[in-house]
């Protein structure tokens, strides 16, 4: 682990050669068990049916699945599996899910064998107020029995420890006139289920010790998945049978378990798409999405 003090550098020469992860590609295969779904249902508080063969899997629910279960001795100290291997070997100590962009061309279902093809589209660089970033954007395809049902684009970014005297992010304010609105506790059970149902060890959704002293967070952090997870869960209660065409989120500002926030969200005019937002205990945007109907 990097010391908080320390200043890493990304320079021209090893830009370029993260970049040459660019192009990389891997493909897995799992199938669609029951068992997952049982445990998001009852995690995000739903009282939905058993799952049986054939159900439609729910949106974002295939982050169930293709999860990477390194073994025990190939994680590093915060929980993750060691950089390199797939993705880029990126020394920037934090790394965290910055947004996504998914489309549906049909359902995933219950018992279904699927094949998910990953490639990584671009590494890039910038630098910020608080130093160095590196992005990462990797494109997944899942496909089952009837083809192509699942594309999906992923942002990940890297940056250094947060240091003392770093500026803080100026903050957003959320959307104006939610006619959605649910509140959302997010204590240490919530986020350590979230944590197991995604085979998840990274420590600072979990240990409280790792996350203040060693990765220097005011509290747990609340995981960005779980957050559109629950932004797509609300537009489904607020919206039932109706089926995502799309899906688009960016994280903006981070959640910690130290006091409820809230998932919000309003219809268009037309009924086709709904804007969601995840916003803090101060009222100030933490993540926004975009879902479009079928």
């Amino acid at each position: 682990m990097t010391d908080a003090g320390t200043s890493l550098r990304i320079d021209p020469e090893m830009l370029t050669q993260l970049r040459g992860w660019e192009g990389r590609s891997e493909t897995h295969q799992d199938q669609i068990a029951a068992a997952p779904m049982r445990g998001l249902s009852a995690t995000l508080g739903r009282h939905d049916p058993f799952p049986a063969a054939g159900d439609e899997l729910q949106p974002l629910w295939h982050w169930l699945y293709f999860l990477p279960q390194a073994l025990q001795q190939e994680l590093g100290e915060d929980g993750h599996p060691r950089k390199g291997g797939f993705l880029p070997p990126v020394p920037l100590p934090r790394r965290m899910w910055a947004g996504g962009r998914l489309q549906w061309l049909q359902p995933l279902r219950v018992g279904e064998d699927v094949k998910r093809t990953s490639e990584i589209l671009s590494v890039s660089h910038k630098s910020g107020r608080s130093g160095d970033l590196v992005f990462a954007t990797i494109r997944h395809e899942l496909s089952g029995g009837a083809g192509l049902a699942v594309r999906e684009e992923q942002d990940i970014v890297y940056r250094e420890m947060a240091r003392p005297g770093d500026p803080a992010p100026a903050p957003q304010a959320p959307p104006a006139a939610a006619l959605w609105s649910r509140e959302i506790v997010p204590d240490p059970v919530l986020l350590f289920r979230y944590s197991a149902l995604t085979f998840n060890g990274h420590r600072i959704h979990y240990d409280r010790s790792y996350a203040v002293e060693c990765e220097a967070y005011p509290a747990l952090v609340v995981h960005g998945p779980l957050i559109a997870t629950l932004l797509a869960d609300l537009a489904r209660r607020e919206c039932p049978g109706h089926r995502f065409a799309s899906f688009n989120f960016r994280a903006v500002r981070p959640l910690f378990d130290r006091h409820p926030f809230r998932v919000c969200g309003r219809p268009s005019a037309d009924g086709k798409s709904a804007l969601l937002w995840a916003q803090d205990h101060e009222g100030w945007l933490a993540m926004q999405a975009e879902v479009q109907f079928q």
